[in-house]
């Protein structure tokens, strides 16, 4: 239980109602920032302005998945008001204070550096990560469906990475009957693939492998899919790039060329919005419980 715990929530989008839904069970006091368009009410959460927070007494903040663009502004869809993260707000916490995002940014990071505060990111770590690849194969599934004029079953599909969700959505593609191969640097990533049943090659090799793709799915956070690449496909390649924004795919040059090339990150908060709140509320109860129980022992 989270009996006595002061956790504030910034913004966000509909996968922070699962969260707030499961703190407020464990009975944590939640201060809500960016909600006041929410008809919602939960028992044991306060909606306040961002002036009207008492970060003093905060144990937790938990920013939304995006955490805080590059000025420090916080996304919600709840709300017209302008939420910002600033450094002066955060060294108003205490400093046991923890701030939980889903990934971070040169911002964010230098705002905990500056104030000496602890971040963590729950998109780090394998779990989250994990479960969150099964909405994001649905999502992607979906996006195949959508977007072209033939059946999964049959086509010929290029994965790039196998990470976690490179991994997922491999395999899943494969299952429903997809010609599948992976690209990747690693030699052990290589051999993952082969011994998953898919075709493996080295992501040196792309430019050959794309010639007879009909969907490329990218995982790779960095510019893996360049015009060279792009130059190489049928007309009727789709490109989904899964990655964080701004993706690994040339955007410009894939509409110069008439290459449907779709930006999809965040998929689960877009196709299984409960799910995925589902997923980090279950991680999050987790962490700050361990937290708050630390904390208690400290002061015993």
């Amino acid at each position: 239980m989270l009996t006595g715990m002061q956790i504030a929530v910034l913004g966000g989008d509909a996968r922070q109602l699962e969260i707030i839904r499961k703190l407020t069970e464990l009975d944590a006091k939640i201060s809500l920032v960016g909600f006041e368009q929410l008809d919602h009410a939960f028992t044991g959460a306060v909606k306040e302005k961002l002036g009207e927070v008492d970060f003093s007494i905060m144990d937790a903040i938990i920013l939304p998945v995006p955490g805080t663009n590059l000025q420090g502004e916080i996304d919600t869809i709840f709300s017209n008001e302008k939420i910002c993260l600033s450094e002066d707000l955060v060294s108003q916490t205490p400093e046991h204070c923890t701030i939980y995002s889903g990934i971070s940014n040169e911002y964010l990071d230098n705002v905990m550096k500056s104030t000496n505060r602890k971040l963590v990111q729950l998109f780090e770590r394998d779990d989250v990560a994990i479960y969150n690849s099964i909405p994001t194969v649905e999502g992607t599934i979906m996006m195949a469906i959508q977007h072209t004029d033939f059946t999964i079953h049959g086509s010929s599909i290029v994965v790039l990475g196998l990470g976690r969700v490179g991994m997922s959505v491999a395999r899943t593609f494969s299952n429903l009957g997809a010609k599948v191969k992976v690209g990747a640097r690693k030699s052990e990533h290589l051999a993952r693939i082969t011994e998953m049943g898919l075709d493996a090659f080295h992501l040196d090799q792309l430019t050959k492998e794309v010639e007879s793709c009909d969907i490329c799915i990218n995982t790779i956070p960095t510019s893996i899919i360049k015009a060279n690449v792009i130059a190489k496909m049928p007309p009727h390649t789709l490109i989904i790039d899964l990655a964080s924004k701004p993706g690994g795919t040339d955007f410009r040059y894939a509409e110069k060329r008439g290459i449907k090339a779709l930006l999809a990150p965040g998929l689960p908060g877009i196709v299984a919005p409960k799910t995925a709140g589902q997923i980090l509320a279950n991680v999050l109860a987790q962490l700050l419980e361990e937290d708050f129980d630390s904390g208690k022992e400290s002061l015993t």
